[in-house]
């Protein structure tokens, strides 16, 4: 009996591609409208994670969210930004259901992502989350690597935009190795920028990361909700073909070649 070819078969990024770069700022402050110009002149996407309890002059409104933050991700903060790692578990879950409830009124679709308060957080809220409806959650702090996260309800970014931003992001453009996925993840508060008076700094950054054919600009929730179908992807034993079950499109490599797997559709291999 003859057995067939065994094939090396890749999870690619949309498009075939493999890097991802996503943005995560924090608080919601009036710099967010900048920052938000910058990413959309050059076609980056960010994550916003807010906390729809503070409602004071230092924030943006929540009117204005659907119009500012059009084509990027609206994500919870908790209402009132605690520090949650010393709150009871009670008050964890209203803070988190309360933001995502009215996040939800303004924006008028459902909010899956967290971004600690604080960074404070702990394995008992991680485990918590998912039965609140939160897809992932991210900590602070810096990796300096662009590794794909084991759990992304400790989801932790490449760096802050204080920390070796220019120096990781020379490293992420010039990463050629296909046989890899990677992820450059850049988190932060708008208002910093003016604090440091480093604007510069970001404007930089995105005359180097942005409008980039080998990188997909992404959401944090799109990530997530992509590599959650990849791994749903059905192949055969003998890898002559694939089934996707999701309804969004995933993209894989085949000895070299990069192939297209529509939603709710069986592919050929051979």
């Amino acid at each position: 009996m003859e057995f067939p070819k065994l094939k090396n078969i890749y999870i690619c990024f949309p498009g075939g591609r493999h890097k991802v770069l996503t943005m995560s700022y924090d608080d919601g402050r009036p710099e967010d409208r900048r920052l938000v110009k910058l990413f959309n002149d050059h076609g980056i996407k960010g994550t916003f994670n807010v906390n729809a309890g503070l409602r004071m002059d230092d924030r943006i409104p929540l009117s204005e969210y659907p119009r500012l933050y059009r084509g990027h991700e609206v994500a919870c903060h908790t209402y009132l930004h605690p520090t949650i790692a010393r709150s009871p578990m009670e008050q964890v879950v209203e803070q988190v259901l309360q933001d995502r409830r009215e996040l939800e009124r303004v924006m008028g679709r459902p909010v899956r992502g967290l971004a600690y308060p604080n960074g404070s957080w702990n394995r008992e809220i991680a485990g918590v989350l998912p039965a609140l409806g939160i897809r992932y959650a991210r900590t602070v702090g810096s990796t300096d690597d662009f590794a794909m996260p084991e759990d992304f309800m400790a989801w932790t970014a490449t760096c802050h935009h204080n920390h070796n931003l220019l120096e990781n992001a020379q490293r992420f453009v010039g990463l050629y190795k296909t046989q890899y996925l990677y992820m450059m993840y850049v988190w932060g508060h708008s208002y910093e920028f003016t604090q440091h008076n480093n604007w510069d700094v970001m404007e930089r950054f995105c005359d180097l990361v942005g409008g980039r054919e080998d990188t997909w600009y992404a959401t944090n929730i799109e990530i997530v909700d992509y590599m959650e179908d990849a791994r749903r992807l059905q192949f055969t034993a003998a890898g002559d073909a694939v089934y996707n079950p999701a309804f969004q499109s995933v993209w894989i490599e085949v000895d070299g070649d990069r192939l297209e797997i529509p939603g709710g559709q069986l592919v050929r291999l051979d």
